[in-house]
């Protein structure tokens, strides 16, 4: 299908195919008939990408923060490596679009193929043929509203929202500052709700526009007397509210803002603009109330309710971004808006690129609303794409199927695949955007968003898995059934009918199935594994990690999908106590704090202490309440008069018969696994880590959260 695409490393924006997405649960997938470009947000996000590094630093420190922080834990030259790979990404643009439902995955059957749909969301509703989105961000049409009115529904919940935000009643005086698209429907939004609106912007032509649509009177900010005019229109009192609509650098609209309201009055911020708020004289003395609109409305951020498809109980939450949407229909319906009259210019997706020559300023020519067009019959649902020139594959060399491949795969996963020498055939991922950047990146043959063209590829025989945790042992299953050798990223499974499955599988017809339990790979481990070899005695470890602070709302919290940090990370630990000591474990006890920090899980902050059956026995503690600085993991194992300490796999010590023996390896192994795995596969021999063990420390972790639930020790 095609898809308008921006490279966020060169800027360079074009029109690609690219394989349609997948549908999952609670996902409706539609064939767009138009997408609107939102020309503030769009530009704005297009700039920064075509911006050089500095630039893009500049806009946005908060990830400076994040790289430098980086640099220090891992590394320069790893961090790099992370940063080049996060900028050679192939970016969607659009988040407003109108289409036809082709099929609905859910069983509540709120949509139905051939239905007209309004949607939104960034990442869901972008400018191509075929989009994927959230239920809870699609909205029906009705049937007397155009597919290219729809196409303005997003913008439409947004300015919807500003408006509930000022709280509007019959007859106010309110101001909006900043007549863009944005501004335009606001003011029609406030006329129906029986406001006299007063429209301000430095464009003579969107001043012309907003009087046509039923604005009371329309301003020229440049002009010398616009205060006084202003103040004329409300008699010398003030506005009610002032609504800033306005995407700018600048502090003025935050100025003009508290100059013209009302004592006591309402300034709701919408659009993006400089917030330096000058106490002095208007915002204290007026005791102004500022407020900030938040997009589409309630919902909007919350996984929940966008991902999830949770609905906010109607009697409470009146109006929720869905809500916003389904309004915004009615009253283009009830013709009480008029967005006709917004439309400038519509292209073909085909040229899309003379469109943002437009949005950019390319190309100098008076617009507003510019709508991407889209032919039903050419929306192609094709799942793969073959890239032009793939090399072809030696004969007897290992063919690579990768189903997922975010940053993760990306960084550690695919690299060291290339470097053995494997051939990468096929790379599957939700959004076709993301398989056809990996695959152009790492040189894949096919880019896909459909597992089975990696499942049925008989001459695939290899399948590397690196998607949400909740997907691994369904993936894992289906890969073993088809014959194909395995390597997952941690964890396994998410719950015992998982795992049990996979066992099952295992017992009754063989496999070849490795883990990314990537610790027990490092130099430092392997170097210490070496001089403890078969301990004479069990052995001693403890093991800290200062895991760092994840908020609620992150996906791995989530037990559904990530299973949270215990099943989703601790299995690493575990795992590498099991390799130092060469023994299963065979009991659990876990406690955790008793905090009331609503933001924080109580079980993020853990002590286990883990036997074995050997009578090792291993204590991990696990912490989200510490502070960055202290380095995340540090090791130590005593026995057999050695000690032996990891430094965040960053260097190592070994301590025996009075000696200090310094191991200056770094690495946690990630290159090391794969390119075992891969040997594995190619020599035909057994897989680097025995079945048995992996499920044990998955079992582990699962009899962890029943001993935190029981307050009691745990046997596996």
């Amino acid at each position: 299908m095609k898809q308008v695409i921006q490279n966020f490393k060169t800027g360079d924006l074009f029109v690609d195919d690219v394989p349609a997405p997948s549908i999952s649960e609670g996902m409706v997938l539609v064939a767009n008939r138009f997408s609107l470009i939102s020309a503030g947000t769009e530009r704005s996000t297009v700039k920064v990408a075509k911006a050089n590094l500095l630039g893009k630093a500049r806009q946005r420190p908060d990830l400076v923060a994040q790289v430098l922080q980086n640099i220090k834990r891992e590394g320069l030259k790893a961090t790099l490596e992370k940063v080049k790979t996060k900028l050679d990404t192939l970016k969607a643009l659009g988040y407003s679009t109108a289409g036809e439902v082709i099929a609905y995955m859910d069983d509540d059957h709120s949509f139905r193929p051939g239905d007209r749909v309004a949607c939104a969301g960034q990442d869901y509703a972008s400018h191509a043929e075929i989009v994927s989105v959230p239920r809870n961000l699609v909205a029906r049409i009705p049937d007397n509203v155009s597919f290219e009115e729809a196409s303005f529904t997003t913008l439409g919940a947004i300015a919807l929202q500003g408006v509930r935000q000022a709280e509007p009643r019959l007859g106010e005086k309110i101001a909006v500052i900043g007549l863009g698209l944005l501004g335009q429907i606001t003011c029609q939004l406030l006329k129906a709700n029986g406001c006299r609106v007063a429209g301000i912007d430095i464009s003579d032509k969107l001043l012309q526009l907003a009087t046509e649509l039923g604005a009371d009177t329309a301003l020229n900010r440049n002009d010398p007397d616009v205060i006084t005019r202003l103040t004329a229109f409300t008699q010398g009192h003030g506005f009610d509210s002032v609504i800033i609509t306005a995407a700018a650098d600048s502090n003025d609209p935050i100025e003009l803002a508290g100059e013209i309201a009302r004592k006591k009055g309402r300034v709701v911020v919408v659009g993006a603009v400089r917030m330096e708020v000058p106490r002095d004289p208007h915002y204290y003395r007026k005791e102004l109330d500022i407020r900030m609109s938040c997009s589409y409305g309630p919902g909007r951020y919350d996984p929940s309710y966008e991902e999830h498809g949770q609905d906010y109980p109607y009697g409470y939450v009146r109006w929720t971004e869905q809500r916003n949407m389904e309004a915004f229909l009615d009253l283009i319906s009830q013709g009480r808006i008029d967005v006709k009259k917004l439309i400038s210019h519509i292209f073909d997706i085909e040229k899309a690129e003379e469109a943002y020559d437009i949005v950019l300023g390319k190309v100098k020519v008076p617009h507003s609303g510019i709508l991407l067009k889209y032919t039903p019959t050419a929306a192609s649902s094709a799942s793969v794409i073959h890239l032009k020139n793939a090399a072809a594959a030696a004969s007897g060399n290992i063919r690579i199927g990768v189903i997922g491949a975010g940053s993760f795969a990306q960084n550690y996963l695919i690299p060291p695949i290339k470097t053995f020498g494997a051939h990468l055939s096929t790379v599957v991922t939700a959004r076709g955007i993301t398989a056809k950047n990996v695959a152009a990146k790492f040189a894949f043959d096919n880019a896909s968003s459909d597992t089975q063209d990696i499942m049925g590829d008989r001459q695939i025989d290899t399948v590397f898995i690196a998607t949400p945790h909740n997907t691994h042992a369904e993936y894992v299953l289906k890969s073993l059934q088809a014959g194909k050798n395995v390597f997952v990223e941690k964890p396994l499974a998410l719950n015992e009918d998982e795992l049990d499955a996979i066992t099952r599988h295992m017992e009754e017809h063989g496999g070849r199935l490795m883990i990314g339990f990537n610790r027990r790979f490092s130099p430092v481990a392997a170097a210490l594994k070496a001089a403890f070899g078969n301990p004479a005695q069990p052995l001693v470890i403890n093991y800290r990690v200062n895991a760092g602070f994840i908020p609620k709302e992150h996906w791995i919290q989530d037990p559904a999908t990530g299973g949270g940090r215990i099943i989703g990370e601790a299995c690493h630990f575990i795992d590498l106590m099991q390799y130092f000591t060469g023994s299963l474990p065979v009991r659990v006890y876990a406690a955790c704090i008793n905090g009331d920090n609503d933001k924080m899980n109580n079980e993020d902050n853990v002590c286990i202490v883990i036997h074995f059956k050997d009578g090792s026995i291993g204590t991990l503690t696990y912490v989200a309440s510490g502070d960055k600085s202290l380095p995340k993991e540090r090791v130590e194992i005593y026995g057999d008069g050695k000690v032996g300490i990891i430094h965040d796999f960053k260097k190592g010590e070994l301590h025996q018969h009075n000696k200090v023996k310094a191991l200056n390896f770094q690495g946690k192994g990630h290159k090391e696994e794969v390119q075992a795995f891969l040997q594995a596969v190619k020599e035909g021999g057994s897989m680097p880590m025995d079945y048995e063990s992996i499920r044990q420390t998955t079992a582990a972790t699962f009899r962890i959260m029943d001993s935190l639930r029981t307050g009691l020790p745990q046997n596996l």
